[in-house]
């Protein structure tokens, strides 16, 4: 066992009790130089950074809105009575569920292009005044914001899903990310919009860019926070991703020279080029026996005659290699076939007794 990986949990993550203990101090028992790896899901660790923005003056209000609108079968069908009459893109709003990871993106973004349709519906049915966000060019600026916002976090939350996606490569779509809020914050601290489609729509002095700076700042913290865990195993990740332009002086000593061995082999490089990465690792286990390693015992040996096929061609013995004792020869004179063209016999080798 190398690593574990958890959703967070106290049962899992306790620092007496938990499972990550017991796993880390049987470990110990058996190797007291090795230590476990723990890493928290990093699609969880994801959804967990949303948790530091600073956004509910936007979101609540959004969710009273669309819960008027959808709480209510009357109301529901007066408003797509009333965007079909207006020609709408959209049948509807959606619901906000706080389970749903990605849903409060995605009502943001449709509140915001009904916004002059919900205001209308509003003002019709008398509740206007209840929601007066809808008329606060501050209030919709932050709207605004936040749809834009919300909009890249769940562009990120796909790239971390999926089947055969390696940590390494997780990692780096992160990685990304967080150089991505870099750049958004240091543009919107000179009032340039470019990566932010929907604020740019509200006027410049309307916008205050110092408290978006701030809340991308906060999230760019958090989400370092979060996956420090990563970042210690930033090394390792190099490895296993580039293993050809790795630096094998700063590889853990026990893979040091089969990296270099990796290294210079052609064969090896030009197929990691063309195989997937998986794929490539695999084909590294394949077997190779050399006779040094061969050991067989002559008990794990079991052979039948039947099997047994020898050619006189292929026989070559040597008189000095042949040891016999009387008590492992047994003959038949069935078996005994002699010709007298076989018979030789030197004088030499023939002493008669009396």
């Amino acid at each position: 066992m190398v690593s574990v990986t958890t959703d967070g949990c106290p049962s899992l993550t306790g620092k007496n009790v938990g499972l990550l203990r017991r796993l880390s101090d049987r470990v110990a028992e058996v190797d007291c130089t090795r230590k476990l790896i723990f890493l928290h899901c990093i699609i969880h660790q994801e959804v967990l950074c949303k948790n530091v923005l600073d956004m509910r003056h936007v979101v609540d209000p959004v969710v009273k809105i669309v819960n008027f609108i959808r709480a209510r079968g009357l109301n529901h069908r007066q408003f797509t009575k009333l965007l079909e009459d207006c020609d709408s893109n959209h049948s509807g709003v959606p619901y906000h569920t706080a389970v749903r990871w990605l849903s409060v993106g995605k009502v943001l973004r449709r509140v915001w292009d009904l916004k002059t349709e919900i205001l209308l519906f509003l003002e019709i049915k008398g509740k206007d005044k209840e929601f007066p966000h809808l008329k606060q060019s501050e209030w919709l600026s932050d709207l605004a914001f936040a749809v834009d916002l919300f909009e890249h976090m769940n562009e990120l939350n796909p790239k971390l899903q999926g089947k055969g996606t390696f940590a390494h490569e997780m990692y780096s779509i992160v990685k990304a990310f967080r150089v991505k809020l870099k750049l958004f914050s240091r543009q919107l601290s000179q009032n340039i919009t470019t990566h932010f489609a929907t604020l740019v729509t509200m006027a410049q002095p309307m916008m205050p860019t110092d408290k978006y700076t701030n809340i991308i700042s906060a999230l760019d913290n958090e989400f370092g926070s979060r996956f420090a865990d990563f970042q210690k195993l930033t090394d390792e990740f190099d490895i296993l991703s580039s293993p050809f332009t790795a630096d094998f002086e700063k590889a853990p000593d026990v893979v040091q020279l089969e990296l270099i061995d990796l290294q210079c082999d052609s064969t090896l490089k030009e197929k990691f080029q063309s195989e997937s990465i998986d794929k490539f690792y695999a084909s590294l286990n394949d077997i190779k026996l050399d006779s040094k390693d061969i050991k067989l015992d002559s008990k794990d040996i079991k052979l039948d005659s039947k099997d047994i096929k020898l050619d006189s061609k292929d026989i070559k013995l040597d008189s000095k290699e042949i040891k016999l004792d009387s008590k492992d020869i047994k003959l038949d004179s069935k078996d005994i076939k002699l010709d007298s063209k076989d018979i030789k016999l030197d004088s030499k080798d023939v002493e008669n007794q009396d």
